[in-house]
């Protein structure tokens, strides 16, 4: 098994990883498949299901979904010119994909929202077809958008575990116990194995310097979350808060007021500056998903500005760790909400944040699988119930407070010497196990929990 640092930390915009990006990416790759055919194309359809379904409209996924096919990804996208775009094509009733010439698209006939027929494979289904002049339908996909930006094909999904066609990688660990395992053999920290990894797919050069690009973005994100204020998009009119709290809190250390709990309000603020910036649309990390995308930043963040003796030498080690945690959980268990619930998003990078940190303030390799169980066990069962299948309440919050709990479990952690009754395998066992019981109204539909029983108007 191997999953890239940059499978797991994707450069993408807001609001969701799972129905925002992987719409996007689902596709551009269909485009591919239509640039590759034999026939003459004269127009697309598609249609959402399952959670696409449910909370696709929060989620801008139809937005998502008519960029994508449109010829916009995630990666490169361009605010402005998307705008311009949508307003094309809903004037006129037609794409132009670079390859494909002029298409047939209406967006409030072409792409259905359906409600009532869940595709088989994973709550995140969509079809997307090619018509031909007569409208007849000449090619069709099925993917699901598996979390975190992942897209598969049907075909894909029905092959087991994502494939990995690749060289093979000196440290092949699928399971915590492998990890560590091969940490004591080899002598290597967890990061350095991690780097071999990534060492035997790219160049030296190219991973310095995507990891400082991951960084980069995640610390950019938060500080236009710190600087902009007004209200989010979607209709709740929830406000923007991260500014206010870091406005507060620079002016209390101008005047020496540092109660010892003011560092979680910190932590809180960096986590909420990503979120509002998800929340608005915007650039975001996904880490592993957009949902989650403040606790990783928060937790590095916190280390860089508030721990004496912090290096930003040591921030390609954190990311390396985190990686390293994240492609576990998602292998043996989801990073999906819609699959696991919130567990499987805010819970999964808790356990990555805990392990980087615990990683760059010294912890062994037993130690930071150590911090990472104890982060994701106090994740176990949380539910996924956006109000309004907007990423907004309660994921804007719950963010700052994974950061929190990565900070203490890396703590705790550090305390001990990495010897525990539960073992990180059992735990992400037991997410799987959870996810799989749990009611699907808890599962990223926004049929249950507080997006039923908060006003939501």
């Amino acid at each position: 098994m191997f999953l890239s640092v940059f499978d797991m930390f994707k450069v993408g915009i807001g609001p969701s990883s799972s129905h925002t990006m992987g719409p996007m990416v689902a596709a551009a790759r269909f485009l591919d498949k239509l640039r590759d055919a034999p026939f003459d194309v004269a127009g697309v359809r598609g249609s959402l299901h399952g959670s696409l379904a449910f909370t696709g409209v929060g989620h801008a996924t139809d937005r998502a979904t008519i960029l994508g096919l449109a010829g916009f990804q995630p990666e490169t996208y361009d605010a402005d010119a998307a705008e311009k775009a949508l307003a094309d094509i809903n004037e006129t009733k037609m794409i132009s994909p670079e390859g494909l010439g002029t298409l047939k698209f209406n967006p409030k006939t072409d792409l259905i929202f359906d409600y009532d027929r869940a595709l088989p494979g994973h709550a995140n289904g969509m079809s997307l077809m090619a018509t031909d002049a007569q409208g007849d339908v000449i090619l069709s996909e099925i993917y699901y958008s598996v979390g975190g930006g992942f897209v598969l094909t049907e075909a894909e999904l029905a092959e087991g575990k994502a494939k990995d066609d690749g060289p093979p990688v000196p440290f092949p660990f699928k399971s915590a116990a492998e990890m560590l395992d091969m940490a004591r053999e080899s002598g290597k920290s967890i990061a350095a194995m991690k780097r071999a990894n990534e060492l035997s797919r790219r160049a030296p050069g190219d991973l310095t310097r995507g990891t400082a690009r991951i960084w980069q973005v995640m610390n950019d994100c938060i500080e236009r979350g710190l600087t902009s204020d007004g209200t989010l998009p979607g209709g709740l009119q929830v406000k923007r808060r991260a500014k206010a709290i870091h406005d507060a809190l620079q002016a209390e250390r101008g005047l020496n007021l540092t109660p010892p709990h003011t560092i979680n309000d910190w932590m809180s603020a960096y986590a909420m500056a990503v979120n509002e910036e998800n929340a608005a649309g915007g650039q975001v990390v996904t880490a592993p998903t957009n949902g989650a995308a403040g606790v990783m930043p928060a937790t590095l963040r916190y280390y860089l500005d508030h721990v004496p003796g912090a290096s930003s030498a040591h921030v390609e080690d954190f990311l390396l760790t985190a990686a390293a945690i994240g492609g576990l959980v998602k292998y043996n268990a989801s990073i999906s909400g819609a699959e696991a619930g919130c567990q499987a998003e805010v819970g999964s990078a808790s356990a990555m944040a805990a392990a980087g940190l615990c990683a760059v303030m010294g912890g062994t390799p037993e130690q930071i699988e150590n911090a990472a169980e104890i982060a994701l066990e106090h994740h176990l069962g949380m539910t996924c119930d956006p109000v309004r299948g907007l990423v907004q309440v309660p994921c804007i919050e719950r963010n700052g407070l994974g950061a929190i709990k990565a900070v203490s479990a890396a703590s705790l952690a550090l305390r001990g010497d990495g010897k525990h009754l539960v073992p990180l395998d059992a735990c992400i066992e037991t997410m799987r196990q959870t996810g799989a019981d749990m009611s699907e109204k808890y599962k990223e539909t926004s049929l249950g929990g507080l997006a039923v029983n908060v006003p939501n108007c």
